[in-house]
């Protein structure tokens, strides 16, 4: 256990940057969960409004250093790519 001052405040940084981190990571991986199963249920109307919450807060995690950018700019193409196969094969 840390016994000098700085060391001890260290701790107390380090609990709570990583409850931020882990509150961050949950609402992206939350925010994911949510369009993926909009996307199953066949749901174009909610499959287009989630996927614009979930690209915000992809896009939010990758300034707050949760993401990489090209991690982030890769799972919205993926995920445009079944929302848009979506609203076409119901269209169709």
């Amino acid at each position: 256990m840390a016994n000098h001052v700085s060391a001890l405040k260290r701790v107390r940084q380090t609990e709570t940057k990583t409850a931020v981190n882990r509150a961050n990571r949950s609402r992206v991986r939350g925010s994911l969960r949510a369009l993926r199963e909009a996307i199953q249920k066949g749901d174009v109307k909610a499959a287009g409004e989630q996927y614009r919450a979930t690209a915000s807060a992809l896009d939010k995690s990758v300034q707050k250093g949760i993401l990489h950018k090209n991690t982030a700019s890769r799972y919205k193409s993926r995920l445009n790519a079944r929302v848009k196969a979506l609203s076409t094969k119901t269209a169709a």
